[in-house]
């Protein structure tokens, strides 16, 4: 189902702590309301990674289980924490045991490229929940306003040593991000991850088909209002 893209040099690249996506600021917020919603329940996090959002949590005093389909960062996580974790593919693995909260961040059901798969991980996440539990979702919007009229591709990042770009094929609902890293010589560095992007309502939809409900969507993990101007959201679904 989801496209594994996570060889052991990027399972490296991507755990840089204490910089972007693992700075304190970014980290706190997602652990400190994630704890709330799990409560006194356990909670599984779906594609856990290195553990950026996991090992925090655990450290709060959440029993974490995590689903993960790539070795390498498995690998990292291990040196990390002794949690328990499956290996296989979010849409279909199954953990043991139920759980008050199932959650998944930083885009990651995009990664499953297919609606059908999307469907299916919502399903899976109702499977491992206890009645009236929670399913959250943190996911970009889609940023296709900016594309210019007869073009597919946008930068979403320009920095001193990284330019990201993004590739969209509106058709199927697929974007392709593009990462060039550059050092001293002239050669860059190049990554690229695939995805099939959601829009908000057919998130919700999708929830609905597998017995959820929206109970609250955010622009952030702070509790900021979404809006239409909103890059992102993290959305709260409670199983009926």
């Amino acid at each position: 189902m989801r496209q594994d893209i996570w060889d052991a040099e990027t399972a490296e690249r991507y755990d840089t702590p204490g910089t972007g996506m693992f700075a304190p600021e970014v980290v706190e917020p997602a652990v400190a309301r994630l704890a709330e919603l799990a409560g006194d329940g356990r909670a599984l996090e779906f594609a856990i990674g290195t553990g950026r959002i996991a090992v925090p949590l655990a450290e709060r005093g959440v029993p974490v289980t995590g689903i993960e389909l790539s070795e390498p960062m498995l690998d990292r996580l291990r040196r990390k924490a002794a949690l328990p974790v499956v290996v296989g593919d979010m849409a279909t693995a199954r953990a043991e045991g139920r759980f008050s909260l199932v959650y998944l961040v930083y885009n990651t059901i995009s990664n499953l490229l297919t609606q059908d798969g999307q469907v299916a991980c919502f399903r899976n996440a109702a499977r491992h929940l206890d009645p009236g539990g929670r399913f959250v979702i943190e996911l970009g919007v889609p940023e296709l306003r900016r594309l210019p009229p007869g073009q597919d591709a946008v930068v979403f990042r320009a920095d001193n040593g990284y330019v990201g770009v993004d590739t969209y094929d509106t058709v199927r609902q697929h974007l392709v991000s593009h990462h060039f890293t550059f050092g001293d010589g002239r050669q860059a560095r190049v990554g690229r991850s695939p995805h099939r992007y959601i829009w908000p309502a057919e998130l919700d939809l999708m929830g609905r088909l597998a017995g959820f409900e929206l109970e609250s969507r955010h622009a952030d993990w702070t509790g900021a209002e979404f809006t239409t101007a909103s890059e992102s959201h993290v959305s709260v679904y409670r199983l009926g």
